[in-house]
């Protein structure tokens, strides 16, 4: 009977949780991480802590996947594949949201270009000034954003541009996807 109850309650939880998903951030170019393909990041050489990362690959109009709600772009088949069999793993965390935001509380925009890889999750910033604060103590940000998604999650996701930001201008060279 226990194991019953237990097992019920189980399923119950992961319901419910699947019910106050959060919405994944989508810009005016209509895909996840503005077009970017988020298995990309993960080969590229990320720089040390306080320097610009180098851009984020721009994925193909062309080749695409289904995800939370959105529609990601990839710049290989390979590399939809592999976002297909572990999507989770290559999201960014907090439905591709800026960290920093999120640890003060808020859905604000995310510049795919201003990236950090922290212990195999990606995670995004919306301008260089929140970049650099936030790679100043990632480690407590991190903390703070998880404690602040649970309450944010289940909000509508931002209809902010970070393309319209001018603190943006020239941390991108082109928007993605290519068509």
């Amino acid at each position: 009977m226990l194991k019953k109850t237990l097992t019920g309650a189980i399923v119950l939880f992961a319901m419910s949780g699947a019910a106050l998903a959060g919405e994944q951030y989508v810009d005016e170019t209509g895909f996840a991480i503005s077009g970017y393909d988020a298995v990309a990041y993960f080969n590229l050489a990320q720089k040390d802590d306080g320097m610009m990362q180098p851009h984020a690959v721009p994925g193909r109009a062309d080749i695409t996947a289904d995800y939370n709600g959105a529609t990601w772009a990839f710049a290989t088949a390979e590399n939809r594949d592999i976002f297909l069999a572990d999507p989770a793993k290559y999201a960014p965390k907090y439905d591709g949201h800026c960290a920093y935001g999120v640890a003060k509380g808020a859905k604000v925009p995310a510049n795919p270009n201003l990236w950090r890889i922290v212990d195999g999750s990606l995670y995004l910033n919306i301008t260089p000034e929140v970049a650099e604060t936030w790679n100043s103590d990632i480690a407590d940000y991190i903390m703070d954003a998880n404690d602040e998604w649970s309450d944010l999650e289940p909000k509508s996701a931002s209809d902010d541009s970070w393309m319209e930001m001018s603190d943006n201008d020239g941390t991108y060279d082109m928007a993605a996807p290519i068509k």
